[in-house]
């Protein structure tokens, strides 16, 4: 096995990671608080993506587009929370789900509305196309160890707010007991708009960071929105350290079961069916380790303290 390849393809597994991570924070920061089912994360991922298009070419700066585009998410998160989904705390999740997934038909509409049918693209700027050399002749993309860099700065951050700061403290008492957070006179309604908030501007991050290097495009939230699940099952709902852990886990075996397991089946079988087959297995092994998990751990291996 080429080390140099195996070197590329971690961190690109790792960079994958990141951006599961992003979307998954958030996704876990309101499903494990809120328990609010929430499948239109993927659209607020989606929304972050077109954001950051539109603004890169009204400013030429993608790096401002995405400092503008930040608060532009959050805030489409909050009014999303408060006209859409505040009534359905108190429903069935099945009702949520429902709910939800009407609000996917709804923004893939009113993204072809405004945006058109067709996708977009988000120019890099110059120093952000190159590469840099991370080994002696081994050079590797700058704006993918930026995507790491913002992962690991967003992960620092969330534990900061989670752990040190008062806003943090109301959310790790409203996933314990929400009843008696509010009974202690905490706006709850306030303190679950800005969580939804944080968590749609996280999901809007994923897809800023995700749109330079994918297509902009409709329902582009949806597929990713999948293995964002699977983070938070294998990782424990409510935790970002799980969160954290659970998507680089799953990034690595998706990118270096897609990169190895064609050569590896190849030794016993062709090569056109070795290289059918290795996708799906590798997408398979994700869902078998959830599998697992689910039947040794049901909460996940890293569940937040208290979690019941």
């Amino acid at each position: 096995m080429n080390w140099i390849l195996l070197l590329e393809q971690s961190l690109n597994g790792i960079q994958l990671g990141m951006l599961l991570f992003l979307l998954a924070a958030g996704l876990t920061l309101i499903f494990g608080i809120m328990d609010l089912v929430n499948l239109a994360h993927g659209s607020l991922y989606m929304l972050g993506a077109y954001y950051a298009a539109t603004l890169t070419e009204w400013t030429g700066s993608f790096p401002l587009a995405v400092v503008l585009a930040l608060p532009l998410a959050m805030l489409t998160g909050i009014v999303v929370e408060v006209v859409a989904l505040r009534s359905f705390y108190s429903r069935s999740h099945l009702d949520q789900v429902l709910a939800t997934f009407g609000l996917i038909l709804f923004f893939n509409e009113l993204v072809r509305l405004i945006w058109g049918p067709a996708g977009l693209d988000i120019p890099l700027p110059a120093y952000l196309a190159t590469s840099i050399e991370i080994l002696p002749g081994i050079p590797y993309p700058t704006y993918r160890l930026v995507i790491l860099a913002v992962g690991i700065l967003v992960a620092l951050g969330l534990y900061f707010l989670v752990s040190r700061t008062r806003i943090g403290m109301l959310i790790r008492a409203g996933a314990s007991d929400r009843e008696m957070v509010g009974a202690l006179g905490i706006n709850i309604r306030l303190l679950y708009s800005i969580i939804f908030g944080i968590g749609a501007m996280l999901a809007g991050l994923a897809g800023m960071m995700a749109g330079p290097i994918l297509s902009v495009e409709i329902g582009m939230g949806e597929s990713i929105l999948i293995l964002a699940f699977v983070v938070i099952v294998i990782g424990g709902i409510g935790s970002i350290r799980g969160a954290f852990i659970a998507s680089l886990m799953v990034g690595l075996i998706d990118t270096l079961g897609r990169s190895f397991l064609p050569d590896i089946l190849g030794l016993f079988l062709s090569s056109g069916y070795a290289s059918t087959a290795a996708p799906a297995l590798s997408s398979m092994m994700i869902y078998i380790i959830m599998a697992i998990v689910l039947a040794l751990r049901p909460e996940g291996l890293f569940p937040p303290k208290g979690a019941r």
